[in-house]
């Protein structure tokens, strides 16, 4: 028995997990008594809690489903656009200790205490809740197009104008079959207009029963409710549950894929070899290996500044829970993204061609390979992922609105008033992300945005914590100048027509052929162009030009060969920056025009900071040996002898100097220790580990 779509037994697994969420976030709330409790949990939470917490707060469904899509789009190569993480996760053994030595709250309070302004702690509680809205919206976006997925309508009860759009898409797949060179003049015509209405987003493999603005709505307000409840105690206690249910999720579709190909040998039979590099060459892929490393120096950067760092890292008992419960959490997910990188392969190997949206692989795979019952609990898996980074982000936000905004405002008021804002602000963060998701329908636009803004915030943390000469001054001109080109104006000449029509604009790199040697498939043996599958073949491949400044640069009349062009997507304003240094990208790859982006977006923050602190006034000197003071002394057990070590640091920097790697200058980095060298050593041990693992999995036959 069905409705809409799901069998009843879907259904039932789906009420019974909410049921259960929301008992647990009743529970966890009769514990709070004031606002540490709420956003902090009394900040005690041990390395079990602190485990899952931090996998839970870092485990999106909407990463599961980006590095699907990409692997599905680009081969292993695409696995990049979240698997670059990998790099980054030994520094949270440094970022981690930081921040539970700052003993603050909120990341908001770092810059109003490290730089004595109020204003850049508002300005960056004012970003956090802006970027809520988006971030909130990605994991919208992701349960909702996998529950659309799964209940798909039916070709007999689609309209008329639904039936061609499908149609349509189905033709424009059969017609991407055939070689450039071996197109009639009309199969060529044809293509070229059914690529613009692609590119305008108009072709679609499927409709679908449900409906994203009642799904959005219903899914918002459940998780609303259960964290308005319990705060950031109840996000711990349902992370370590939703932690089982993340690794569940993960795991059920490989052995089923992977049955119904014919094991690996399959695998390799149905998909190009060249889809199994790790590296996509910078002809045929987004992802070279320098396209890689400057998207990696981006998020190194941007890393330090998400809002929950502060306070995951904030919740725990001492430092070294912080530590080895974000390491362990984070290192979880890395060996999870393996599995989401085998499922990538394993959709593209089963529905090459099939799905309008890469974004859907995910639900596609569930609805194809799952029985009823296990398709309930692939959604409950969807679900608890998303709940569990919006759930510990929302309290964060909420925390940020009090601390920094809020509190400041209207100074004196009771904790139980505080704590109904805070629910407030819980409930208006999570909903207000419904309109990102109805916005964007693109999820790959919002994992490359995220990539780029939060550097704005995180070049000034990240020297913040290691250069003493940072000035308040070059934080708030850095900060104005990035957020204008990272953000302002990418979104606001989107909206300009004067932008849009503008051919300076609309300049393309050049499109090109690609000839390549792969192992031949079934579809070439079928095809006549190889004997057995395995045997090494040559195809061609034409490479389409590409929008350096817009996105996508479409014609206005799909049909019209002669209309003007229009840029839609994304404006890049790092690469029009870069072009005034004279610099002509149509020459540029595809690939080539991201790491130029990124390189921007990683290293610009760090230049202005720089120049601009060596040219205004620093901080008062007291106030920086309170806040190294510190960072470089141990949490004690007790809170009033922990009071008693940091008033002795501040007041004796002399005692600080002596465990500085440069004593005497203006570089605020400790001598690394034992467990420095055994935590940060150990962690690039894990990676190495990792990138063993992925390299067996794709090549395995």
């Amino acid at each position: 028995m069905e409705f809409l779509g799901l069998h009843i037994l879907d259904i039932i697994v789906l009420l019974a997990y909410l049921v259960i969420i929301m008992w647990l976030g009743k529970k966890a709330g009769e514990q709070n008594d004031d606002t540490e409790d709420f956003f902090l949990a009394g900040r005690s939470l041990g390395k079990f809690y602190q485990f899952f917490l931090n996998f839970g707060t870092s485990t999106n469904a909407d990463q599961a489903v980006a590095v699907t899509r990409e692997t599905y789009r680009q081969g292993v190569g695409g696995m990049w656009i979240q698997f670059l993480v990998l790099f980054v996760t030994p520094f949270y053994w440094i970022t981690s200790l930081w921040f539970r030595r700052s003993r603050l709250t909120t990341l908001g309070d770092y810059f109003t205490e490290r730089f004595k302004s109020r204003f850049l702690g508002g300005c960056f509680a004012v970003f956090t809740l802006i970027m809520t809205f988006v971030g909130g919206g990605v994991g919208y976006m992701v349960a909702g197009k996998t529950m659309m997925a799964i209940t798909p309508k039916p070709m007999e009860v689609l309209t008329v104008e639904e039936r061609v759009v499908v149609e349509e898409y189905k033709e424009f797949q059969e017609l991407m079959g055939i070689p450039h060179a071996e197109r009639t003049e009309e199969q060529e015509r044809r293509h070229d207009i059914l690529q613009q209405k692609s590119l305008r987003g108009e072709l679609k493999s499927f409709f679908s029963y449900t409906d994203p603005v009642v799904f959005y709505v219903v899914y918002g307000i459940i998780v609303a409710v259960y964290t308005m409840m319990g705060g950031f105690r109840a996000a711990a206690i349902t992370d370590s549950i939703q932690g089982i249910l993340i690794i569940v999720f993960s795991l059920i579709l490989i052995p089923l894929g992977l049955s119904k190909l014919g094991g690996f040998e399959g695998l390799h039979a149905s998909v190009p070899a060249f889809k199994f590099e790790l590296f996509g060459s910078v002809t045929l892929s987004e992802y070279g290996g320098l396209t890689v490393f400057a998207m990696f120096c981006s998020q190194l950067v941007a890393i330090v500044a998400v809002a929950t760092m502060m306070q995951t890292a904030g919740s725990a008992t001492n430092e070294n829970s912080a530590r080895f419960g974000i390491i362990g959490g984070m290192f979880l997910k890395r060996f999870l993204m393996l599995f989401w990188i085998l499922a990538g392969l394993i959709a593209l190997g089963l529905y090459a061609g099939e799905i309008h949206d890469p974004d859907l692989a995910w639900g596609y795979m569930s609805r194809d390979l799952l029985l009823p019952g296990a398709i309930g609990l692939m959604l409950v898996g969807i679900l608890a992922a998303n709940m569990s980074s919006l759930d510990s982000g929302s309290v964060s936000n909420s925390a940020l609105f009090i601390r920094n905004l809020y509190e400041p405002l209207f100074p004196g008021r009771t904790e139980q008033h505080y704590l109904l804002v805070g629910r407030t602000v819980i409930a208006i963060s999570l909903l207000g992300g419904i309109g990102t998701a109805l916005f964007v329908d693109n999820l790959l636009e919002l994992f490359k945005y995220f990539i780029s803004v939060p550097a704005i915030f995180g070049a000034a943390i990240w020297l913040g914590y290691i250069w003493r000469r940072l000035t308040r001054t070059a934080v708030a001109i850095e900060v104005f100048i990035c957020f204008a080109i990272f953000a302002v104006i990418p979104n606001l000449f989107l909206g300009l027509d004067w932008a849009r029509y503008n051919p300076d604009f609309l300049v393309q790199t050049k499109g090109y052929s690609e000839v390549y040697k792969t192992s031949a498939t079934e579809e070439d043996v079928a095809a006549g162009r190889a004997a057995v599958v395995g045997d090494t073949v040559e195809k061609e491949v034409f490479i389409e030009p590409k929008g350096i400044f817009f996105e996508r640069v479409v014609r206005q009349d799909p049909e019209n060969p002669d209309s003007p062009l229009i840029g839609l997507g994304r404006f890049e304003a790092e690469l029009w920056v870069l072009s005034w240094l004279g610099i002509d990208f149509t020459g540029f790859k595809k690939s080539q025009l991201v790491a130029a982006r990124f390189f921007f977006v990683a290293f610009f923050p760090f230049f202005l900071l720089v120049v601009i602190s060596l040219l205004t006034k620093p901080v008062e000197k007291s106030r920086l040996d309170y806040f190294f003071g510190k960072i470089f002394t141990p949490i004690q057990e007790i809170k009033e002898e922990d009071d008693k070590a940091v008033a002795h640091a501040a007041n004796h920097p002399e005692s600080v100097s002596a465990k500085k790697l440069f004593p005497g200058s203006n570089w605020e980095i400790a001598k690394p220790d034992r467990m420095d060298w055994l935590g940060f050593g150990g962690s690039w041990c894990v990676v190495g580990l990792v990138i063993l693992l992925l390299w067996l999995m794709v090549t395995i036959k």
